[in-house]
């Protein structure tokens, strides 16, 4: 069974109001309560525009453009404080925990993400996620992102493992679904939102909370 990582298994949205406190309580003094509501949706818009790209330099940049700081960060300092900070800023539920530790004593369990090695390797690291996974697949490293049906096929021919031995959840309906239903891998639509997508794609199933993959997993071993 393979995860997505980021608004999968780990709350990417929360961890992005976290790191816009640490830059709040590095870089400013005294703002209102009116302007740090502004603030943060300027700082989500901006960071969801720069969604999948490595350098965040100008995510920060732009930032402070438009909110002028009492303590800006000078440009090149700005990726080496996202790598450190950004990767802290991320905590996993008990249920997610409790979810993984279910399934490993039933399958093995791997993370397929698009990222950079060292900021992805890191949230696992610090959320205390890694001893669950036999493996994780990071694009930088493979050398495909998703949704790139060749990511998928990559890992498929490192775990010596078919198409249909294989279960994929993801948040991404185009990225995730799409791109692992093209190399073959049923793909599980996790959709907590209830979002409706507007796409042709047909996911092999769709669940509103993780836990639920479970059944599906029993499903496809009587399969």
């Amino acid at each position: 069974m393979l995860f997505d990582l980021d608004d999968t298994l780990l709350d990417r949205n929360k961890a992005v109001d976290n790191l816009f406190l640490i830059v709040l309580e590095t870089c400013y003094e005294n703002v209102e309560h009116l302007v740090k509501k502004e603030m943060l949706a300027t700082f989500k818009r901006y960071d969801k525009r720069s969604y999948g790209y490595r350098d965040k330099t100008e995510v920060l940049e732009a930032f402070f453009d438009k909110f002028p700081t009492k303590h800006r960060l000078p440009k090149q300092e700005i990726q080496a404080f996202w790598n450190h900070h950004f990767p802290q800023c991320f905590t996993v539920s008990q249920e997610t925990i409790n979810l993984v530790h279910t399934l490993k004593e039933k399958v093995k369990i791997g993370v397929i993400t698009n990222g950079t090695t060292q900021r992805q390797k890191a949230k696992i690291r610090n959320t205390n996620l890694y001893h669950y996974f036999d493996h994780v697949f990071i694009s930088e490293e493979v050398g495909f992102s998703k949704p790139d049906n060749r990511i998928f096929e990559s890992v498929l021919n490192e775990l010596h493992m078919q198409p249909e031995e294989v279960l994929f959840i993801g948040d991404d309906i185009e990225k995730d679904i799409a791109g692992c239903q093209n190399a073959g891998i049923r793909g599980i639509w996790f959709n907590p939102n209830k979002v409706q997508h507007g796409t042709d794609i047909k996911p092999y199933a769709e669940i509103d909370e993780l836990n639920s993959v479970i059944r599906h997993l029993m499903k496809s071993t009587r399969g």
